[in-house]
């Protein structure tokens, strides 16, 4: 359950750098990089997304600007980022379960 992200992988001229165009705004009008040295530290989306991201060890910078994600690999290999992006907003994956709707209301009367 959980909302997919539609990404389109675009290259870039440069070596080493991928962007990624996403179907929703991660960030305001603002531009955020992270990278390895310099971990997300809250629990936004952006936040989450450049965590996991960095947590692959193929990436060594993540900067996040709208919908716009510019990821700087550190080993030239882009495979699997795409998914990681995808699945963001997926929260109940295999292996994960589902609150009941006893469980989810006491969240919100709580």
């Amino acid at each position: 359950m959980g909302q997919l992200v539609t990404v389109i992988e675009k290259p870039s001229n440069r070596p080493g750098i991928v962007r990624y165009v996403l179907n929703r705004a991660l960030t305001g009008m603002g531009h955020e990089r992270f990278t390895a040295d310099e971990q997300p530290v809250g629990d936004r989306p952006a936040d989450e997304l450049a965590r996991r991201l960095l947590a692959t060890d193929q990436v060594a910078g993540v900067s996040l600007n709208g919908n716009v994600v510019t990821v700087e690999l550190s080993k030239n290999d882009s495979d699997g980022l795409k998914e990681i992006i995808i699945d963001l907003y997926t929260y109940y994956v295999p292996g994960v379960e589902i609150p009941s709707d006893e469980e989810l209301m006491a969240q919100v009367e709580g």
